[in-house]
């Protein structure tokens, strides 16, 4: 095991594209570290970097001590499992797991033992002959990681690993990933899109947008204080609610308007908010942070154009005549569907995630009340969060 240490490191491309700026990171010996972040962030290029199949434009990569950026692939002492499987048609189970051990001329008795035990961690030992052909997608994932443990490394790298498989088959691997992480306590860096996985799997997630580290954190810290809109957006499923909101000041203290309606926020408000009277400010809510309202509570009261069941939850879509506030990702999915984005902004889609038993369907109304103390808020000029 060891700690890996990126300094400032970027990658440009030969026609132009910076894929990685200035990316200054450190993945403690034995950590679990997550690159999450949208296609083209340059979450997999930094991968490739530390695996050595990319070449730095500038910074320095560690792995230990040792300083690795003209070090050889093979020299590096990790192993990476790669969103394709790559194993090889013509072998057995048995003869994927030990070929890399082979080609490193480790002895046959070790070679048969340390495989014999990776199948048995992994569930395997009764599949060691049959060939990849014979496996499902979870088996042969199974493989590529077995592959990569009895190699024993400094590190695991895995860039997508999961991403071809099915949502059920996703949930298990997801499950013997970190259990082998807290078997074998090998650091390792893992990339997805899917901030799911980086909310579940992660001791800590660093979030990448455009080649730039945005936050890197805790999954649960990354998700009670987003360091900017690009966070609070992309951590969280359904998305936190964005919406741009006034700050006024008033006999009982200060609110905020948000579009024809006025929420009074208390004494919750923060000072860097109430120090904004008369000025807009970013509101974000979590969908678990609205309920339905009692008669006599302060409430925005709004139509519902759409209720999803999930069985546990049951989601409520409803209008708010507020600005909408959408991140670049938004943005860049509303034109790739044909939507015009200044349209996509000129309203809210205010997402409630309610107990299942809520009487409330599409065209009607309901009016949700909100704690003040769970809201989130940003300046609209510079997206970073006010604390």
């Amino acid at each position: 095991m060891a700690q890996l240490c990126f300094e400032d490191v970027s990658k440009v491309f030969p026609d132009g594209t910076a894929a990685v700026r200035e990316l200054s990171l450190d993945v403690e010996d034995g950590e679990f570290m997550i690159l999450v972040g949208p296609s083209g962030s340059g979450k997999s290029t930094v991968l490739r970097m530390l695996a050595g199949l990319e070449e730095t434009t500038g910074g320095t990569i560690r792995i230990g001590e040792r300083v690795v950026n003209d070090v050889a692939p093979r020299d590096r002492d990790i192993a990476m499992v790669f969103q394709s499987y790559a194993l090889y048609p013509h072998m057995d189970v048995a003869d994927n797991l030990g070929f890399s051990l082979r080609m490193a001329h480790v002895e046959r008795s070790a070679i048969a033992a340390r495989v014999a035990a990776a199948a048995q961690r992994l569930g395997l030992s009764s599949l060691a002959a049959r060939r990849p052909r014979q496996l499902s997608g979870g088996q042969r994932q199974r493989v590529a990681l077995g592959r990569a443990i009895v190699r024993e490394p400094q590190a695991f790298l895995m860039d997508e690993p999961l991403s071809n498989l099915d949502a059920k088959l996703r949930v298990e691997m997801r499950g013997y990933l970190g259990r082998l992480h807290q078997e074998l306590g090998t650091t390792t860096v893992y990339v997805t899109h899917d901030q799911t996985e980086a909310m579940t799997m992660g001791d800590r997630v660093a979030v990448m947008r455009d080649g730039r580290l945005e936050q890197c954190d805790r999954p649960q810290a990354l998700y009670d204080r987003p360091a900017n809109l690009f966070v609070a957006g992309f951590m969280g499923s359904p998305a936190m609610n964005l919406s741009l909101a006034r700050v006024e000041a008033s006999g009982d203290g200060v609110g905020l308007v948000l579009g024809g309606q006025r929420l009074a926020l208390g004494p919750a408000a923060p000072a860097v908010v109430r120090a904004r009277a008369g000025r807009d400010v970013v509101v974000g809510i979590r969908p678990e942070a609205l309920r339905p309202a009692g008669p006599a509570e302060d409430a925005l009261d709004l139509p519902v154009v759409l209720t999803e069941s999930l069985g546990y939850d049951l989601l409520v879509h409803a209008e708010l005549d507020a600005p909408a506030v959408l991140t670049a990702d938004q943005l860049e999915l509303a034109r790739e569907v044909g939507g015009d984005a200044a349209e996509q902004a000129s309203g809210t889609r205010l997402t409630a995630r309610l107990a299942p038993d809520v009487a409330v369907r599409a065209g009607d109304r309901i009016r949700l009340a909100l704690d003040a103390g769970r809201l989130h808020f940003f300046d609209p000029h510079t997206s970073l969060a006010l604390r």
